[in-house]
C-alpha cells in the first residue's frame, strides 16, 4: 500500500513540475497528466500496472461533476445571456449535424463499415467539457467566444448520449417510437436544469443560515452539494452533468456567505479533478495497439478537425450574429476528450 501511496505522490509531482516547465508554451495541463500516464503505465516504463476500466468510468464521471460545476459557478449572467442562443444551438444542432457529417464521410468516402461508422460518429459528436475548460480558461481570448465554447460543452452531453442510446437500440432491439426518443431528450434537458436549479436554490439557503465557527464546512458542503446534484439527477434518468453546471451557474450568480473561499476551493476541485481524469485514462492507454489503430484515428482526427465540425457550425448557427472569424475559431475549438469516452 505504501508504494501505491509513493507511485501516485511522484506521479502528482512529475505532472506539476513538467507542467510549469511547458506552460511557457502554452501546453496544456491535461495532455502532460494524459502523457504522464502513458509513459508510467504497464505498456511504456511498467511502472504501474492498471487496467480497472469501472473505476476509471466512476471516478471520470465524478470529475466531470466537478469540472462543470466551477464552469457554471464562473459563468456570469451577463456572459450566458449573450451567447445563450448560440450555445444551445450548437449543442442541440451541433451535435447532430457534427454525428451526421463524420458518418457520411466515414461511410460515403472512405467506406467505413454502416454500424462502426455510425457509432463512433454519434459517440464522438459532443464536445469535451474538461478539455474546453482546461485550455480556453489559458488563452487570451474574447470573453464572448470562451462563454460560448463552454456552455457548450456542458449543454450538448444530453443531445450526444441521446444520439448513442438510439443508434445502440436500433442496432441492438429495432428502433422503437419516436416519440419515445423525443421525450427522453426534453426529460434529460429540462430534467436536469430543473434538478440544478432546485438543488442550487437549497445549497443557497444551507451556505447563508448554517454560519459555523469553522470556515472549512462550508468547503464539505460545497463537496456534497457537488455530489448530491449528480447523482440525484443521475438517478432520475437525467443528464448530471447538464445538472451540475446548472447548479454551479445559479450558486455561482448569487450573493452568499464565504463566497470567495469557495470559488477558490472550487477552481481548487476542478483543477484536481482535471489531473486525475486524464492520468487514469493515460494509464489505460496502450501504445503497443497503435500500431493497427492510428489510421483510422488519424482519419477520424482528420475528418472531424477538417469537415464535420466546421460544417456543424455554419450551417447550425445560420441566422445568428456571428461574424467570419467568431465561425471559423468555433469550429476549430470544438474540443474532444473525456466525455466520448465516459
Amino acid at each position: 500500500m505504501n508504494e501505491l501511496y509513493i507511485l501516485t505522490a511522484g506521479l502528482l509531482v512529475v505532472v506539476v513540475l513538467v507542467s510549469a516547465v511547458l506552460d511557457r508554451w502554452s501546453v496544456p495541463v491535461i495532455l502532460v497528466a494524459l502523457g504522464a500516464g502513458i509513459i508510467f503505465g504497464s505498456d511504456v516504463l511498467g511502472v504501474w500496472d492498471f487496467s480497472d476500466v469501472a473505476l476509471t468510468h466512476q471516478a471520470a464521471n465524478i470529475a466531470l461533476a466537478f469540472i462543470l460545476f466551477y464552469g457554471g459557478f464562473s459563468t456570469r449572467r451577463e456572459e450566458f445571456r449573450s451567447v445563450a442562443l448560440v450555445a444551445g444551438g450548437l449543442a442541440i444542432w451541433g451535435v447532430v449535424l457534427t454525428a451526421a457529417a463524420t458518418f457520411v464521410f466515414l461511410w460515403g468516402v472512405l467506406g467505413w463499415p454502416f454500424e462502426q461508422a455510425m457509432l463512433l460518429s454519434v459517440i464522438i459528436s459532443s464536445t469535451d467539457a474538461a478539455a474546453t475548460f482546461s485550455i480556453l480558461r489559458r488563452q487570451r481570448i474574447p470573453r464572448k467566444l470562451s462563454s460560448t465554447l463552454e456552455i457548450e460543452s456542458a449543454a450538448n452531453d444530453p443531445m450526444a448520449i441521446l444520439l448513442t442510446v438510439t443508434v445502440v437500440g436500433a442496432f441492438t432491439s429495432g428502433t422503437g417510437h419516436w416519440y419515445t426518443v423525443v421525450l427522453s431528450f426534453i426529460w434529460k434537458s429540462a430534467g436536469g436544469i430543473a434538478i440544478g436549479w432546485l438543488l442550487a436554490l437549497a445549497a443557497l439557503w444551507l451556505f447563508n443560515r448554517l454560519g459555523p465557527r469553522d470556515r472549512g464546512h462550508y468547503y464539505v458542503l460545497l463537496l456534497g452539494v457537488v455530489l448530491m446534484v449528480y447523482s440525484l439527477a443521475e438517478q432520475a434518468q437525467t443528464s448530471g452533468m447538464l445538472a451540475v453546471f446548472v447548479a454551479g451557474y445559479v450558486i455561482g450568480n448569487r450573493p452568499f456567505v464565504h463566497k470567495q473561499g469557495v470559488a477558490s476551493f472550487s477552481s481548487a476541485l476542478s483543477t484536481i479533478a482535471d489531473i486525475s481524469m486524464f492520468v487514469l485514462m493515460g494509464l489505460l492507454i496502450s501504445p503497443r495497439q497503435w500500431i493497427t489503430l492510428w489510421p483510422k484515428g488519424v482519419a477520424l482526427f482528420l475528418v472531424l478537425t477538417l469537415f464535420a465540425r466546421p460544417v456543424a457550425v455554419w450551417l447550425g448557427t445560420i441566422g445568428m450574429k456571428l461574424g467570419l472569424k467568431n465561425r471559423t475559431f468555433i469550429s476549430w475549438a470544438g474540443l474532444r476528450g473525456a466525455v466520448p469516452i465516459v
